[in-house]
């Protein structure tokens, strides 16, 4: 895997394009086939507003398109912040002399995922630093023990891994734990840059990381997410290296990623980036990222953190997010727990509880999601791809999200969010993708009625 980060940055530094160029680029983009990286660097030069509306209106035509009107929801769990690495944006690492130092017992991670099953979540994410401590044979029995973990018969249905880069033998090993999708972030494309940023550690190492995916796609993993934080390099190059990172992943194994994620750096303590970010991103220019990233990978779902403050959220989610973490702790052991702010990674921008950011997207007329059929049936890597690009994909997210939300309603939401909650369901009907679907449908509520659970197709 190689990026050319420098010839896309001259490629973005060019003058904006003409109207017909633009419109050209849109009008591509609503054959939801995706751009080429030449197209995506067309959008990536506009700076006119209207042209940066009607941007967002083609990104909102095809998330909704592809994946209607719903919202896959998780949690994070921290289950360390032990880190030999030192990357100068990271509250994490090794030289930060201000973080408290913990890696949680594996009592500690079922109590932990105890508390996330009591607000409702149904799906993970575990996150940990690198570290002796955290092991892959650690790492193992942490996700053993979080889907062991039973709250009133419920279960955590899917678990995500964000770990440090792993050998081919070593992610052959993790695939046999039923993960969901692995993910690592390049941090920055930018190989000079990266190493600037990265001062000691393995993480020092950029082709080693660079080619992760490649390692995990070759041991069998089928689902990968990439990501880069914001504002580390020139944020226009930092897409077209996504998307070519995508695109290599494309044709080198026939699946891209599943998911791409758009963190930006956010202040954190002992950090020497907490005041002074090198390459600043505004809201405008997010915006734009997130457009363009839904416009050029249709079929990747965006995962929106909660770096990003509660309004800024709310407006993306109609533009082209389509998972988003809730009720979210980013400190080892947080939840059940007031805040400790000193012991998070980074600082956060929405502090709403799940049941708050849940009653918000019903207000917005969207259905939050808990679903995890595709992944338990085996609809993964090629196999979501080949459904996800001719359409079909929509006819299993939206009727298997409704009934996974049915499910929070009926078991964890008071009567106010259970009676607006099931209004939306029922205007929702109208948008199943055909009579089976809209049949299905009655037939799981009712079953739900009298106590049936987990119920996809």
């Amino acid at each position: 895997m190689r990026v050319d980060f420098d010839k896309y940055k001259e490629w973005t530094s060019k003058e904006s394009p003409t109207e017909a160029e633009f419109n050209q680029v849109l009008e591509k983009a609503k054959e939801l086939k995706g751009l080429t990286l030449e197209e995506a660097a067309v959008l990536l030069r506009i700076e006119d507003h209207q042209q940066i509306q009607k941007l967002m209106d083609v990104a909102s035509y095809v998330k909704k398109e592809i994946y209607g009107k719903r919202m896959v929801l998780f949690a994070p769990l921290y289950t360390g912040n032990v880190c030999c690495n030192n990357c100068l944006y990271c509250g994490f690492r090794k030289d930060n002399k201000e973080l408290k130092r913990v890696v949680l017992t594996q009592d500690q991670i079922s109590s932990q995922v105890q508390s996330i099953l009591e607000s409702g979540h149904k799906r993970l994410l575990i996150i940990c630093g690198e570290e002796g401590k955290n092991t892959l044979p650690n790492i193992v029995k942490s996700i053993r023990t979080a889907y062991a973990v039973e709250y009133k018969g419920q279960h955590i249905r899917r678990i995500n891994v964000e770990i440090a880069p792993l050998s081919v033998e070593e992610f052959k090993e993790l695939k046999k734990e039923q993960i969901g999708t692995y993910i690592c972030f390049q941090e920055t494309y930018d190989p000079e840059l990266y190493s600037h940023y990265h001062i000691s550690g393995p993480k020092k190492d950029y082709q080693y990381r660079l080619d992760v995916m490649d390692r995990a796609m070759e041991a069998g993993i089928d689902d990968v997410g990439i990501g880069a934080l914001f504002g580390l390099a020139d944020y226009k190059a930092e897409v077209l290296s996504l998307l070519a990172h995508a695109e290599h992943l494309e044709k080198t194994f026939g699946c891209g990623p599943h998911t791409v994620s758009v963190p930006r750096i956010e202040p954190a303590p002992g950090t020497p980036f907490s005041e002074a970010v090198p390459f600043p991103v505004s809201d405008d220019d997010f915006r734009k990222i997130v457009a363009i990233l839904r416009v050029a990978l249709p079929y990747t779902g965006i995962i929106l953190s909660t770096r990003e403050s509660e309004q800024l959220r709310k407006e993306l989610f109609a533009y082209g997010v389509s998972q988003i973490s809730a009720g979210s702790k980013t400190n080892p052991g947080g939840y059940g727990k007031e805040d400790s702010s000193n012991d998070n990674q980074f600082s956060l921008g929405d502090h709403r509880s799940l049941e708050q950011v849940i009653e918000n997207l019903v207000d917005q007329d969207f259905i939050p999601s808990f679903c995890t059929g595709c992944y338990r049936l085996g609809r993964v890597g090629n196999d979501f791809m080949d459904m996800a690009k001719p359409g079909l994909i929509k006819c299993f997210c939206l009727p298997n999200g409704m009934t996974s939300f049915a499910e929070y309603l009926h078991d964890f939401a008071n009567k106010d969010l259970q009676k607006k909650g099931f209004d939306v369901i029922d205007r929702m009907m109208v948008d199943l993708p055909n009579s089976e679907s809209v049949t299905h449908m009655k037939e799981a509520l009712t079953k739900m009625e009298k106590g049936e659970r987990d119920i996809y197709l």
